[in-house]
């Protein structure tokens, strides 16, 4: 049985938990993470779900997703879900998420990390991945034209691969303060 911690509005956490499957109590949110494992040329590194896998099964998806369980923070949980879906160890210490977006019920915190890798060196997790390998943001755009790709919103691919190699949203620094 899987707990996920609650968490306020103003992600203060609760001294709650919830069981996996189970709906969110109102007023109550939780935490998921994602990781989006870009290359020095800017392809994002996408894997496919495995056919059994309930939810968007058999769908190609950003490099890596999931949520936290009890006592994971947000980074503890993006480490883990790379770790465990993937085989890669990262380190986010002193990282916070690049993008945070709130849903309904919850958090959904994303990573964006630039690695230069071999798809073929990662220990693909049998339970969740299938395959993985690079794309670019046209490709991605393609795939859920074709309804091969978790239907995300493609203006958030966009910004995915925009805020890879950006943070905050000005273009450049204010000047006209000492």
């Amino acid at each position: 049985m899987e707990l996920f911690d609650l968490y306020t509005a103003d992600r203060v956490k609760l001294d709650r938990t919830m069981v996996r499957g189970d709906a969110v109590p109102d007023g109550c949110y939780r935490i998921v993470v994602h990781v989006c494992i870009f290359d020095p040329e800017g392809r994002m590194l996408i894997q496919q779900r495995q056919p059994f896998k309930e939810g968007w099964s058999n769908m190609w998806d950003i490099t890596v997703g999931g949520s936290a369980v009890a006592g994971d923070t947000s980074r503890t949980a993006a480490e883990r879900e790379t770790r465990e879906e993937i085989g890669l160890d990262i380190d986010l210490t002193d990282v916070r998420p690049s993008l945070t977006l709130y849903w309904e019920h919850g958090f959904d915190d994303y990573y964006l990390l630039t690695r230069e890798l071999d798809p073929a060196s990662l220990h693909l997790q049998y339970e969740e991945v299938q395959t993985v390998r690079w794309a670019t943001r046209e490709e991605i755009h393609r795939m859920i034209d074709d309804g091969e790709f978790i239907p995300y919103e493609k203006g958030l691919i966009d910004l995915l691969f925009f805020q890879r190699n950006h943070r905050g949203a000005h273009t450049r620094r204010d000047t006209t303060r000492a």
